[in-house]
């Protein structure tokens, strides 16, 4: 082959800039190809995060993929380079508009109309103002006190932080926060659900008191306190209700706040009240709502409106489907299996062993007598549950999860273990007991470890084998691999690691 030398002149370089990839954005945005513009815009704002109209084109295209929160991070970015850009604020009323804040919208829309009174988009501002103020009751922030529109952002911001499961994070911003605005209530009550869920309980609920306290009857703060007295099974709890019992709130947000924590303390009538009250205001919920509105419904006897509630839920999120509330009350064929048992079930729910409460409350998710034990104000021993009994008694209760978040994914896939487990028999039995107690007994240490129970298959399959040689039966690796579909030497790995956390207890 003749050899050709390599002429260097020739070779141009091409580095690609946001100016590059913007233009593509636009002859994407042309063709009405949204998701490709979204693609190129991101990478514009990454190679040039200092230009204020590609973070604007970026806003807008999130808005028109419904992405409204990553759409007003986009459009603050470009506010922050260019407070006085007319496009830059519509789009801002706009995005705020879409996401319910229509104090913030308002505002937005007349600074809009300052600089162009005959604008491209004064028809639309006008509109945004026209709404927000028909909705007189609805443009405050959640406690009915009207926020700076920078304070309330960052307060969303830390809202998503806490979503995502980065609450150190949250406190901090949040913190932060309150030294600069000692009454911005909205986020004292957000700080005070970041501390419970970092199990600062104490922190928290002297919080709430002290919101209370300069802000009496806050809605938000009761109703939080209510929720943190109801997984510590305080006597307190009751003096809450009676008081939220007597609020009568108009605005949307506090009607949703107080339906759904009387639904989370299983208060379903009241919880369908509030909850029914604001779909026939026509109000649009998100997954949680329905969720809620289900389980009130079905749980106060009108079960047609469950029904359709569930319906709304599934389109939204089908993963839910298999936890509608009717499933609580589905036929049970295994009368004589422990979790039918009611007595063996309170005793583990009262053991002085974290393990084997945890093995209690999952039991409690499958026994016919769960609405029973959970109505009894002193049903569980635990004076401070931990996160993880926390969890467990949420997944008992059918409450959702979020996989995004590491702590509550790790936590469903040793659940998805547990399921597995079960599913042998579809009922725990006398027999079958100590591969459940060794199951929990093993999570309580590799969750406190941060292990994240990647292979459930592989885990269900090595408890299995360390109960079995523990127990000399005989069974070999390979028996029990090729039963749960995985490899001799994928069973050999688990077994190792699951060793490591083998709590001391007899199996």
């Amino acid at each position: 082959m003749e050899n050709k030398k390599r002429n260097d002149k020739n070779i141009l370089s091409f580095i690609p800039t946001g100016e590059f990839y913007y233009r593509k954005a636009m002859k994407e945005l042309q063709r009405e190809n949204y998701p490709k513009a979204h693609k190129y815009l991101r990478r514009a704002t990454e190679l040039s995060p200092k230009d204020a109209v590609f973070l604007t084109q970026y806003g807008i295209v999130l808005m028109e993929m419904h992405e409204f929160e990553q759409a007003m991070d986009a459009l603050h970015a470009a506010h922050e380079l260019d407070a006085k850009d007319p496009t830059i604020l519509f789009f801002l009323a706009e995005v705020h508009a879409h996401m319910g804040l229509f104090w913030d919208a308002r505002n937005y829309a007349k600074q809009y109309l300052v600089y162009e009174t005959q604008g491209k988009y004064a028809a639309e501002a006008l509109s945004i103002i026209d709404f927000a103020e028909q909705e007189e009751g609805q443009f405050f922030d959640e406690d009915g006190d009207t926020q700076d529109s920078e304070y309330h952002y960052q307060q969303e911001k830390a809202r998503r932080m806490m979503e995502q499961g980065d609450f150190k994070s949250a406190i901090k911003l949040l913190e932060k926060l309150i030294e600069e605005k000692p009454d911005f209530w909205g986020a004292c009550n957000n700080l005070a659900l970041a501390y419970f869920y970092i199990g600062e309980a104490e922190m928290a609920k002297a919080l709430l008191h002290d919101v209370l306290r300069r802000n009496t009857g806050n809605l938000h703060a009761l109703c939080n306190l209510a929720v943190f007295h109801y997984y510590e099974k305080n006597a307190e709890l009751d003096d809450i209700l009676e008081l939220l019992k007597k609020i009568q709130p108009y605005v949307f947000e506090q009607r949703y706040k107080l339906g759904a924590t009387f639904a989370l303390v299983g208060k379903y009538k009241e919880a369908y009240r509030w909850l029914k009250s604001l779909q026939k205001r026509g109000f649009e919920g998100d997954a949680a709502f329905y969720f809620w509105l289900s389980h009130a419904a079905y749980h106060s006897g009108h079960e047609e409106a469950s029904r359709q509630a569930w319906d709304e839920l599934k389109k939204m999120d089908p993963d839910k489907d298999g936890y509608a509330p009717w499933n609580e009350h589905s036929a049970m064929p295994h009368a004589d299996a422990l979790e039918h048992d009611r007595d063996y079930l309170v005793k583990k729910l009262d053991h002085a062993k974290k393990s084997e409460r945890l093995f209690g409350l999952f039991l409690l998710g499958k026994s016919a007598h769960k609405q029973e034990i959970i109505s009894h104000p002193n049903w569980l021993a635990s004076d401070q549950p931990s996160a993880l009994e926390t969890f467990l008694l949420g997944y008992a209760l059918g409450h959702p999860f979020k996989k995004e978040i590491p702590e509550e994914f790790a936590f469903m896939r040793a659940m998805e273990v547990a399921e597995l487990l079960y599913a042998s028999d579809q009922m725990v039995t006398q027999q079958r007991a100590g591969v459940f107690k060794l199951w929990f007994g093993l999570v309580e240490n590799a969750y406190s470890e941060n292990y994240t129970f990647k292979n459930p298959k592989a885990l269900a399959a090595a408890v299995e084998f360390m109960v079995k040689s523990a127990n000399s039966e005989k069974i070999t690796k390979k028996q029990l691999a090729d039963r749960f579909e995985i490899s001799v030497a994928t069973l050999t790995k688990y077994i190792k690691d699951m060793t490591a956390y083998l709590p001391h207890t007899e199996l």
